[in-house]
């Protein structure tokens, strides 16, 4: 009996193991939406497209499991566009059904008209057209297969008219996800090895491309008596119950990940690919990679090695000498514990009429179930989750490290609690990121999703505030007068605290995350609180310095006592 394209495509989805489509509904997917409530599959009925993108991010990034959004032809399918290059960037497995309008329509500027295919090539890792009945199980199939294999976004075209065609559908076709291994040959790992052996201060860097290879990294580091150092990317995999782990390095970063490279005479870089070549240290760099392109693309390399991390490192331990000398991790390691003790007195909070946000990140820390699952916006969240949030094995970590989108919080975390409906999910919002897709708090009530919201208030885009204050710039267009995002809250059907006073956090956050249903905690939190990065230059001082002269003559005094006060005088 023949199928429709819709009832095809749906099938196949299914069948790739999706379980949810994020989206708006409407004319061109119509035919669509009618085979989804047919089927096992669950519509979530966002309210802006890009809301939906992340959601589906969200879920695909936690789960490493195929996630599906669907738009409308012109508008709705666009709107998609900036959550789909988050996935893309951090390479979660999501598949975009993007229409367009009815075949006899196209070419003729017909209203909502968009060629899809110019737009999404360029942000996918498969970009194809359902142009005949039959292509409709075989392309959704590839699309499916190479969102899970190569990690990323793919994106089946579909004009409008397409879903009502039929197929007999006889062909069997399906999704095959092989884990081939992959190492360099015994002549390159000799090489390596001999590396190792020659140096006397060793540190691995290591990055996302290592997670599943912890065990190996620190096997590694135990007999070279090597520091760990991490990306931000890895810290939920590499950081727990890690005795070799010094941190992180970067702007994010502390001091004891960035000696940690500084002072190597040999850095093994494995499955990390961190952007900033300034932080990469003027050392003999080991680069392995899975990817050959990512080989020497950030720092210059001595020696780049293609191969997973798991494997490749299984490999080198046995070829690598045991060393003794334990003063370069030794170092790192004592450097380590006080930056540990550094972000700890950081939260401390002295002034009960002010909040500063690491005290709202350190209690979040305590608080927060052992299994959260933490999703940050972009900016000052974004720091007080990586320094201030303990990595111990079974808490997840999201942020938009890649892509640096706001407003990617709460979305994201939509798909998480719908991927792990037991789990304590919890949204770090800052308040221009929620603002910027605040619609969407109505999902949360409309599909009943528990998410819990912690918005850190300070009236203003904070790092970009940052930014502009270290260049010595008087801080502007940064203001932002917002809502009551409590109240807000409460009129969309939301559970709604309120803190302006650090003696109160504690027990409106225990109330907070004691709701059953959604509920957002808005906490007013110190606007001047700057975020350093680990080493502080004379430079950075002189042009925080210059920011106080350009405000008092700009009649801004109150700020410059402000911002002494809260970062230097606390």
């Amino acid at each position: 009996m023949a199928k429709t394209v819709a009832e095809i495509v749906v099938d196949t989805l299914e069948k790739a193991g999706a379980q949810r489509i994020y989206g708006i509904p409407g004319d061109t997917i119509n035919h669509f939406t009618d085979a989804v409530s047919r089927s096992a599959l669950r519509w979530v009925h966002v309210r802006h497209e890009e809301a939906g993108a992340f959601a589906a991010g969200g879920e695909a990034y936690l789960t490493g499991e195929l996630a599906v959004c669907a738009g409308t032809c012109g508008p709705g399918s666009l709107h998609f566009v900036n959550g789909i290059y988050e996935s893309h960037r951090n390479g979660a497995p999501v598949l975009l059904i993007a229409s367009e309008v009815d075949r006899p329509e196209k070419g003729f500027n017909f209203p909502q008209d968009v060629d899809q295919k110019k737009i999404y090539e360029q942000h996918s890792v498969f970009c194809g057209h359902i142009s005949h009945p039959a292509q409709a199980r075989r392309i959704v199939t590839l699309a499916a297969q190479a969102a899970l294999t190569k990690g990323g976004v793919a994106v089946v075209i579909v004009s409008g008219d397409m879903f009502q065609e039929t197929d007999k559908d006889e062909a069997d076709w399906r999704v095959h996800r092989p884990r081939p291994m992959a190492r360099p040959n015994d002549e390159e790992l000799g090489e390596l090895a001999a590396l190792v052996d020659e140096a006397k201060r060793v540190t691995i860097y290591a990055g996302i491309g290592a997670r599943e290879a912890r065990d190996q990294i620190v096997a590694l580091c135990r007999k070279v008596k090597a520091p760990m150092v991490h990306t931000t990317r890895a810290k939920e995999w590499l950081e727990p119950g890690n005795p070799f782990n010094v941190g992180v390095n970067g702007i994010l970063g502390n001091r004891a990940g960035v000696n940690a490279l500084e002072k190597a005479d040999l850095v093994i870089s494995v499955g990390c690919d961190f952007a900033y070549t300034q932080f990469y240290p003027d050392r003999k760099i080991v680069q392995i990679d899975i990817d050959p392109t990512h080989l020497g693309r950030r720092a210059p390399i001595h020696l780049g090695l293609v191969g997973d991390a798991r494997t490749t490192l299984e490999a080198l331990l046995p070829k690598v000498a045991e060393k003794s000398d334990e003063k370069h991790l030794n170092r790192h390691l004592k450097e380590w514990e006080e930056d540990l003790k550094g972000y700890d007195t950081e939260g401390d909070e002295p002034d009960p009429g002010l909040i500063h946000p690491q005290f709202v990140a350190n209690m979040l820390n305590d608080k927060a179930a052992s299994d959260a699952i933490f999703i940050s916006d972009v900016g000052t969240p974004m720091v007080w989750m990586l320094r201030h949030l303990q990595a111990n094995g079974s808490r997840r970590f999201l942020n938009s490290l890649l892509h640096g989108t706001m407003a990617n919080a709460m979305p994201q975390a939509i798909g998480a609690k719908l991927a792990y409906p037991d789990r304590q999910v919890i949204a770090m919002c800052g308040d221009g990121g929620l603002s910027m897709l605040m619609g969407d708090l109505l999902t949360l009530v409309q599909e009943e999703v528990p998410v819990k919201l912690l918005v850190f208030h300070n009236s203003s885009l904070g790092f970009v505030e940052m930014e502009q204050r270290v260049e010595g710039l008087v801080d502007h267009y940064t203001t932002l007068k917002n809502p009551e995002f409590s109240r807000v809250a409460e009129a969309c059907g939301i559970t709604g605290l309120s803190v302006d006073k650090a003696d109160n956090l504690a027990s409106a956050m225990d109330a907070w995350l004691s709701t059953p249903g959604p509920a957002l905690l808005d906490v007013k939190v110190n606007r001047m609180e700057l975020v350093m990065p680990p080493k502080v230059k004379v430079g950075q001082v002189a042009s925080t310095a210059m920011f106080g002269v350009k405000a008092v003559l700009d009649g801004r005094v109150k700020e410059v006592v402000s911002l002494v006060r809260s970062n230097f005088l606390k």
